[in-house]
């Protein structure tokens, strides 16, 4: 009953892209079994060839979207290369979908330092103890890297590494997507020409 009450609102009357992406969010927190807050994270590397993965999307507010990886990932790398990405959230309970593509920037230090110390002890031991992306030659040598981080940092505070921070995707468009009956889907896309313009807001075809 929830969703279908969500649902008949017109979506597409909506002229501020953040404020309709904050409420589909938060609809979403009230309906997701999980992780609302997921969104898949598009790159490419040297030779253009694309890369997907799930990642969480952190904070968000008219500069952008914020996720948190280790610099030396394979996502990490390719947007230090490449700084420019694209997000796809999709919502199953609520049959949404928004699409979000532009540049990427690095955050500044204490936006990384302030979610860093913001997450579970154990979360922070992981980021030193695990070489994310590279092969690992058994779950043994992780759990020992692990254990040796715990006695390391068994007292005080868990520095944040050098090459673990966040990327911001400051969107260029963002496309909102709803579910209609016979494949005859409701979108709308919010484009601008650089990340500090203002919208150009054009009803699609499904």
């Amino acid at each position: 009953m929830a969703e279908a009450v969500v649902g008949k609102a017109d979506f597409t009357a909506e002229n501020d892209p953040f404020e309709l992406f904050g409420r589909w969010l938060k609809e979403a927190q009230a309906s997701e079994p999980n992780d609302p807050n997921a969104t898949a994270v598009a790159t490419v590397d040297d030779d253009g060839l694309p890369n997907v993965r799930m990642v969480l999307m952190k904070e968000y507010d008219p500069r952008g979207f914020v996720f948190y990886t280790n610099f030396e990932s394979q996502k990490g790398r390719e947007l230090l290369g490449q700084p420019k990405a694209a997000m796809c959230f999709h919502w199953k309970s609520l049959r949404r979908q928004i699409r979000i593509r532009g540049p990427v920037e690095v955050v500044s230090d204490e936006e990384a330092d302030t979610y860093f110390h913001s997450r579970p002890r154990g979360s922070r031991i992981g980021a030193w103890a695990s070489k994310q992306s590279r092969p690992l030659e058994s779950r043994f040598a992780l759990e020992k890297a692990v254990a040796q981080h715990t006695a390391k940092y068994g007292v005080g505070e868990v520095p944040r590494p050098d090459y673990w921070s966040g990327f911001r995707l400051k969107p260029v468009s963002i496309e909102f997507w709803r579910d209609g009956k016979f494949r005859l889907h409701d979108r709308i896309e919010f484009r601008r020409a650089g990340t500090e313009g203002g919208w150009q807001k054009v009803r699609m075809y499904p």
